[in-house]
């Protein structure tokens, strides 16, 4: 955390109390406090409130008010209909914030500013690095941009080490903002990059997850630079992915180890009903363009034993033993995707389902049940199923419905630059 004279203060911790804010408001150090939760594309939204306030109203079990119609928009911020907690009918009226201390933490990168965030119910992240800043990136309409390597730098060092005053940063600015750390490293495409964090309970991971994703874009501006979590930023391009790793514990135990029926139980629910929680695990038009034979990115519902082209690659041995979900984006939405994996798991221990035998080999050229292709597809899955609805409930699921049949709505009417380069001329 910084003060608001720039001098660092080495000796504070990351995590905060709900005592520890108060003292550091009243001695100056801290005069912001973020107050935010995950709208339905990912991104945190909310206020930016004066500490001192703060303290004097939520500090005391006041909430912070907040426009009800954040659930219910569209990427461009634009009320759509159909849905029913929030709507032009009701007046779009406010719901209440109300701040979890438990999640209260500094943010380093932020001159003075603390976080505390409401989540809402609902990891290995790759990105690109590329030189033009956001606003330029704008200026030419997302095309063309330049990776901060021009070659492919996976595990490669010398590579990485040209972005590394940008990625030491971002480490630094996480483990102070106390997400901690365990490595980064460049991944398969030029100017793509990982960043991972320790595992944690499924909500604080979650918050980490979004906390990072705001923070690095943050911070990349800061240093005249960009990053996109898009989960296929360019066709050409290898697609960026979001690995989900998931076990469960009991008494300090991990129930997995062994590959016990649990186990077992678990990984069949992922297979069993990913396809028809495919909107949770892949929520963008975009999600599907990742998904493609020989490029990291699975297609099928096939598992195996540290197999990269399986949807479910099962890693470590005994405490340490979990499925790793590489289905998952980078664009995902942590606390969906996470709710979606553990009712999917969770309805698989209930119904003891059997495992399908493992996979091995290319699991792009087998006959192994594909993920579905599209955002289309995933609609008409979650329409038919009962899984979701008896998992999360009718309201839940018609909104998300809605949300999805939106974004392929609005992109059905849109005139591409594919289309322009194949028929403006020649057609």
């Amino acid at each position: 955390m910084l003060t608001k004279d720039k001098v660092a203060r080495p000796d504070r911790e990351p995590a905060l109390s709900k005592d520890q804010l108060a003292s550091e408001v009243e001695k100056g150090f801290i005069d912001t406090v973020v107050v935010a939760f995950t709208d339905m594309q990912g991104r945190l939204m909310g206020k930016r409130v004066d500490a001192e306030y703060f303290m004097e109203s939520a500090g005391h079990g006041e909430s912070v008010e907040g426009c009800n119609y954040l659930l219910a928009l569209d990427m461009e911020m634009d009320p759509i209909p159909g849905y029913q907690m929030a709507n032009w009918e009701s007046g779009y009226g406010d719901f209440d914030l109300v701040p979890d201390f438990a999640s209260l933490r500094r943010i380093p990168w932020l001159d003075a500013t603390a976080l505390v965030f409401e989540p809402m119910f609902g990891s290995e992240l790759e990105f690109f690095l590329l030189k033009e800043t956001f606003a330029e990136a704008h200026a030419k309409h997302y095309i063309d941009l330049t990776p901060s390597v021009p070659y492919i730098l996976d595990y490669h060092i010398l590579a990485t080490t040209y972005d590394e005053p940008f990625l030491r940063a971002v480490r630094k600015g996480m483990k102070g903002a106390g997400i901690p750390v365990e490595s980064s490293k460049g991944e398969a495409w030029p100017g793509q990059q990982e960043i991972n964090f320790r595992f944690s309970d499924a909500v604080s991971m979650a918050d980490n997850h979004v906390i990072y994703k705001n923070g690095i874009k943050e911070m990349a501006h800061q240093a005249g630079c960009s990053v996109t979590f898009m989960a296929k930023p360019d066709h050409r391009w290898i697609g960026s992915s979001c690995h989900v790793h998931s076990s469960l514990w009991k008494d300090t135990r991990n129930t997995f180890d062994g590959e016990s029926d649990v186990f077992k139980q678990y990984l069949s629910g992922h297979i069993a009903y990913a396809s028809e929680l495919a909107i949770f695990l892949a929520p963008n038009i975009n999600s599907y363009k990742r998904y493609a034979a020989g490029s990291w990115a699975p297609t099928t519902l096939a598992w195996g034993h540290d197999n990269r082209t399986c949807g479910f690659r099962i890693v470590g041995r005994g405490q340490h033993l979990r499925t790793e979900s590489r289905i998952p984006g980078a664009d995902v939405i942590a606390y969906l995707c996470f709710a979606a994996l553990l009712a999917a798991g969770l309805r698989g221990i209930e119904e003891k389902l059997k495992l399908p035998p493992e996979f091995k080999g290319n699991a792009y050229e087998s006959d192994v049940q594909r993920f579905p292709g599209s955002l289309r597809e995933a609609i008409g899955n979650l329409e038919s199923g009962s899984m979701a609805r008896a998992a999360f409930g009718d309201d839940v699921i018609d909104h998300y419905l809605n949300y999805a049949r939106t974004e392929q709505s609005l992109f059905d009417k849109v005139v591409t630059n594919y289309e322009r380069e194949r028929l403006f001329e020649r057609g």
